[in-house]
C-alpha cells in the first residue's frame, strides 16, 4: 500500500466513525454501514459492561475526537511534515504497541502512526480496552484490504520484535525496559497534567477547565490533576463554575473513589480539605492525584513557577492556563483534544517510526 492510499483509508475511516458521536447524524456516504453501523453502535453501547469507566457518552466522545483527527486537511497537514520519507519507504517494521487501557481508544494514535508510516502494526490490548480498537481495524480491513496483511492483535507472547511503542506507569516501563530495552522503542511512564490559574479567570475559562478535570473520570494523562493557585487564591468562583459536571459522582465507580478518599483524608484530619460533594480538593506538592480528588499548590510569582514547571517537564503530560507567563500552555478546555502532532511524552512517533 502506498502512502496515499493509506492516507485516504484513513480519512474514509473518520468519516464514518463521525457518525458515533455524541451529536452524530446517521450517514451512509462511506458506504459502510449495512456491514458496521448497527454493530459498532451495539458495541459503544455496551461495553461499559466490561469496563464501568467506559460510559457511553464517553465512548461516543472519543470516537468524536478520533473523527475530528481524520478529517481530511487535519491528517493531510499532519503528514505534509514526513511526506517525503513516507513515499520512498520500503522497508517496513513489525512494531509492536503495548497499549494503554485508562480512555476509551486511547492505543489508536499509535496504530494510525505504525500504519501510515508503512510499518506493521503488533497490537498487544490492554484487558481495559480489548474491543474497540479490533473492531476499528475490522472497519479498515474492510475499507482496504490491504490492512489485513499489516495488522495484528495477539495476546500470545511476543514474537519477531523489531521495535517496540509500550505506554504504562512508572512501575511497568521497568519491565519494558528489561524486556525490550535491546529493541529501538518508546517507553512511556506516567504522566499528569496541570491548571495554572492566575484569578483572572472568567466563569466561562473556570468551565472549561472542568472539561479538563472530569472528562473520561480523569483518568487520561491529559486530564488535569493538580491545579498551581496564587496565595490566597478563594476556591468558591472555581467551585461554582463547575458545578455543571456534578452528576459524575452518579457513576457509581466515581463515587466509590469519592468516598474512599474522602474517608480516608477526613480520618488523618488533613487540615486544607475542601469538598463539594463530588470533588475534593487537596493541598498537595505532588503531581498526581487520585480520582475524585484535585490537588493545588499556592504559588508566589509566575516566572519562578515557569521555572518549576520547566524543570519538571518530565512528569507533566500538558499545561493548561491563560496566563502568557506560562510556556506552552493550552487554552482551558482543550486538554483531551491533541492534535496529531502532540505526541505523547513529546516523542515524535512518526519520526522514530521513519528512522527504524
Amino acid at each position: 500500500m502506498n502512502i496515499d492510499k493509506r492516507i485516504n483509508a484513513f480519512i474514509k475511516l473518520g468519516q464514518f466513525l463521525k457518525q458515533f458521536s455524541v451529536d452524530g447524524v446517521k450517514n451512509d456516504s462511506t458506504g459502510l454501514n449495512d456491514l458496521f453501523y448497527d454493530d459498532l453502535n451495539e458495541l459503544i453501547a455496551n461495553v461499559h459492561i466490561h469496563n464501568a469507566w467506559f460510559t457511553e457518552k464517553n465512548v461516543r466522545t472519543a470516537f468524536a475526537a478520533l473523527a475530528d483527527s481524520l478529517e481530511e486537511n487535519t491528517l493531510l497537514d499532519w503528514v505534509s511534515v514526513y511526506i517525503k520519507d513516507l513515499k520512498d519507504r520500503k522497508d517496513p517494521k513489525r512494531v509492536v504497541v503495548i497499549m494503554a487501557g485508562n480512555i476509551p481508544m486511547v492505543g489508536f494514535h499509535d496504530m494510525l502512526c505504525v500504519l501510515i508510516s508503512g510499518n506493521k502494526f503488533v497490537g498487544k490490548l490492554s484487558s481495559d480496552d480489548k474491543f474497540l480498537l479490533p473492531f476499528v481495524a475490522k472497519i479498515l480491513n474492510q475499507i482496504d484490504p490491504g490492512f489485513s496483511s499489516q495488522i495484528e492483535f495477539t495476546e500470545d507472547q511476543l514474537k519477531n520484535i523489531e521495535a517496540v511503542i509500550a505506554t504504562g506507569s512508572n512501575n511497568s516501563s521497568r519491565y519494558f525496559d528489561y524486556y525490550f530495552g535491546k529493541y529501538p522503542n518508546i517507553i512511556r511512564k506516567n504522566r499528569n497534567s496541570v491548571a495554572v490559574l492566575t484569578g483572572a479567570e472568567s466563569v466561562s475559562e473556570l468551565h472549561s477547565l472542568g472539561n479538563d478535570v472530569f472528562q473520561y473520570f480523569g483518568l487520561g494523562c491529559r486530564n488535569v490533576s493538580k491545579l498551581f493557585v496564587p496565595k490566597g487564591y478563594v476556591f468558591n468562583s472555581f467551585y461554582e463554575s463547575i458545578f455543571e459536571f456534578q452528576d459524575i459522582v452518579n457513576n457509581n465507580k466515581y463515587a466509590n473513589n469519592y468516598d474512599y478518599n474522602k474517608t480516608v483524608y477526613l480520618m488523618s484530619n488533613h487540615p486544607s480539605l475542601l469538598d463539594n460533594n463530588f470533588l475534593l480538593l487537596k493541598e498537595d506538592t505532588s503531581y498526581s492525584s487520585p480520582i475524585g480528588v484535585l490537588f493545588y499548590e499556592f504559588y508566589d510569582d509566575l516566572v519562578v513557577l515557569n521555572k518549576r514547571l520547566e524543570a519538571d517537564q518530565e512528569q507533566i503530560q500538558c499545561i493548561v492556563s491563560s496566563s502568557i507567563e506560562i510556556s506552552n500552555a493550552i487554552p482551558f478546555g482543550t486538554a483531551q483534544c491533541p492534535l496529531l502532532n502532540d505526541y505523547a511524552d513529546g516523542v515524535d512517533t512518526i519520526r522514530f517510526l521513519i528512522n527504524l
